[in-house]
C-alpha cells in the first residue's frame, strides 16, 4: 500500500504524519519553533529553525519506519497562510525573520489605504479585506524600512514566499519557486477571480511582481525532494494547500452550504458557497477554497485570532497552567464562569468587528473570583468568538447551517466542544483524527498521483467523527451571548 508523508506547518509546531490512503495515521512526529516578539504588535517565526524542524520530525519518522518509507510515493505540505518570509534566492536561506499573520505592524499602511479609498477595489479582487493580518501590507512595510531588503528584492537576489513556497524552494534546493493559490490568495496581491497575480496590487503594496512565485493548483506536482538526503529516495511533492482550505477538504465540505471551523493558535471558520464569486459582503472574507482542474471552489470566511493561543497565553504568560493537559479539568471544576469573559484582543479583533485597535480584557472579576474562572472564560471565549462568526455568515451568505465540522487539537476538549454546540445551537461533528490540515494536503496529493479520481471519490471514503448535540435551552444561550457582547463593548 502506497504511503503519504504530510508536512503540516502551523503557526505553533511542525508535525510530519505519516499516511496510507485511507487516511489511517501510521505514525507522525512534531516539533515547537519559537514566537518572537520583538515589541508589541510585532510577531515573528525564524524561517530558518522551521526549516531545521522539518528535517527533524522527518529524520524521527524516517528511524523509526525505515521499511515502510520504501513505499513511501510523496510528500505534501500544509502551512500557516498568512506568514511571508523573504529569502535568498540562492541558498533559500531567510532574510529577515518571517511575518507572522498575527502580526500588526501593517496597520499604518492599511489605514492609509483605506482613508484612500481602496477598499473596494481590492475586495473586488481578492476578496479580503485590508488589513495586516494578510501579508501585503508586512511585506511593504519590510521594503519601506529594510533597504536592504528593498535593493536585493530589485536586483532579484531576494525572493518574497509564503511558507508553502519557502518550503518547497528549501525542499527542491532552490529549483522549484511555487505556491498554490489557496495560499497566493491570502497575500491580497492574488485576483481570486482571474487566478493570477494582480500587477496594480503589486504596485500599490510596492512588492516587485518577479519576486513571487509561481502559483499552481493543490494537486499537482511541485518537483521532487529527498529532504536534504533525509529519505530514502527521492519522491514527488505532491499536495499543497494553506491549512485551513485543507482541513475544509479534508472534511468533505465539497457541497455548497457545508461548513467547518478549525480550532488551532486562531480559529477559521469557512463555509462552502460554490463556483461563483460571490458579491462582496461586509464582515466576512471570501476565500479561495481550492482550484481542482482550473476550476475554482469559492468559501466565505471568518476569521478569528486567537483561540488556543489566549490558553497558550495564560500558561507561558501569566503562569496559570502547568500544562495544556489541565484546562478542561479547571474550567469544569466550577459551575459556570461567574461573570467573568475574557476577551482575547491580543491583536485586535478580526470579523465581525475588524477592529485593529482593541486590547484584551478579562470583565466582570470580584473578589471571588478565583483561577478556574478566567480559564474557563478563556475557554469559553473560543466558543464566543465562533457563535459570532458563524451569526455573521448565516446573516451574509442567506444559509441556514444545521451542522459544523469541527477539528484541530482542541476538539479534544470535550466541554469546549459541547459549549460551542450549545452557544451556537448547532450540532457540531469533531473529527477524531485531529491531523485534518495534513489529511486534506494528503488528499490533494493522491489526486495529484492518481490513486483516487475524483471529488466524488474522496467524498465517499469514512469519516469518523465525534457528534456534540445542543443541550443549552437557547434563552441562557442567549443570555450567556449578551454577556459576551457586553464585555467585548468595553474593549472597542
Amino acid at each position: 500500500m502506497s504511503l503519504l508523508l504530510a508536512i503540516d506547518q502551523s503557526t505553533s509546531a511542525t508535525k510530519a504524519v505519516l499516511f496510507d490512503v485511507r487516511g489511517n495515521v501510521l505514525d507522525k512526529a512534531s516539533r515547537s519553533h519559537r514566537q518572537i516578539y520583538p515589541q508589541p504588535g510585532w510577531v515573528e517565526h525564524d524561517a530558518e529553525e522551521i526549516w531545521r524542524n522539518v528535517q527533524t520530525v522527518i529524520r524521527e519518522l524516517t528511524k523509526r519506519n525505515r521499511s515502510k518509507l520504501a513505499k513511501l510515493s510523496g510528500v505534501s505540505i500544509a502551512n500557516q497562510r498568512e506568514t511571508v518570509v523573504i529569502f535568498d534566492h540562492k541558498t533559500g536561506r531567510p532574510l529577515h525573520h518571517a511575518l507572522v499573520w498575527q502580526d500588526r505592524r501593517g496597520d499604518a499602511i492599511c489605514a492609509r489605504l483605506n482613508k484612500q479609498g481602496h477598499e473596494k477595489r481590492v475586495r473586488a479582487r481578492t476578496g479580503l479585506k485590508i488589513d495586516t493580518y494578510f501579508s501585503a501590507s508586512k511585506i511593504r512595510w519590510l521594503i519601506e524600512n529594510q533597504p536592504g531588503l528593498a535593493a536585493k528584492l530589485k536586483r532579484g537576489d531576494a525572493l518574497i514566499g509564503t511558507i508553502d513556497a519557502y518550503l518547497t524552494y528549501r525542499l527542491t534546493r532552490g529549483k522549484v519557486f511555487a505556491c498554490d493559490a489557496t495560499n497566493a490568495s491570502r497575500t491580497l496581491l492574488y485576483d481570486i477571480g482571474k487566478l493570477r497575480w494582480d500587477a496594480p496590487l503589486c504596485k500599490m503594496f510596492k512588492v516587485p511582481l518577479h519576486a513571487l512565485p509561481e502559483v499552481r493548483e493543490s494537486a499537482v506536482q511541485y518537483g521532487e525532494t529527498d529532504v536534504a538526503g533525509i529519505l530514502p529516495h527521492p519522491v514527488p511533492i505532491v499536495g499543497v494547500m494553506g491549512d485551513s482550505q485543507a482541513s475544509l477538504f479534508a472534511q468533505r465540505c465539497y457541497q455548497p452550504g457545508t461548513a467547518k471551523a478549525t480550532f488551532g493558535t486562531g480559529t477559521s471558520v469557512m463555509l462552502n458557497v460554490g463556483n461563483t464569486f460571490p458579491a462582496s459582503t461586509q464582515n466576512s472574507v471570501t476565500a479561495l477554497a481550492w482550484v481542482h482542474r482550473g476550476k475554482p471552489t469559492y468559501a466565505a470566511e471568518g476569521l478569528i485570532n486567537f483561540s488556543a493561543a489566549t490558553i497558550e497565553w495564560l500558561k507561558n504568560q501569566l503562569g496559570m497552567l502547568d500544562n495544556l493537559a489541565e484546562v478542561e479539568k479547571l474550567a469544569t471544576a466550577i459551575p459556570d464562569n461567574g461573570g467573568v469573559y475574557l476577551v482575547p484582543a491580543f491583536a485586535g479583533l478580526s470579523a465581525p468587528y475588524w477592529s485593529p485597535e482593541a486590547r484584551a480584557a478579562i470583565i466582570g472579576m470580584s473578589a471571588h473570583t478565583r483561577k478556574e474562572h478566567v480559564v474557563r472564560a478563556a475557554l469559553e471565549s473560543i466558543a464566543y468568538q465562533i457563535r459570532e462568526v458563524l451569526d455573521m455568515m448565516r446573516t451574509e451568505a442567506g444559509i441556514k447551517l444545521k451542522s459544523l465540522h469541527a477539528d484541530g487539537g482542541p476538539t479534544r476538549n470535550k466541554f469546549l466542544m459541547q459549549f460551542t454546540a450549545d452557544l451556537t445551537q448547532t450540532q457540531i461533528k469533531a473529527a477524531e483524527v485531529t491531523e485534518s490540515s495534513a489529511w486534506g494536503a494528503a488528499l490533494n496529493g493522491w489526486l495529484a498521483l492518481g490513486v483516487y479520481k475524483s471529488l466524488d471519490e474522496l467524498a465517499r471514503l469514512p469519516q469518523k467523527q465525534s457528534l456534540f448535540q445542543p443541550r443549552m435551552k437557547p434563552a441562557v444561550a442567549t443570555k450567556l451571548h449578551q454577556g459576551w457582547l457586553a464585555a467585548v463593548k468595553r474593549v472597542l
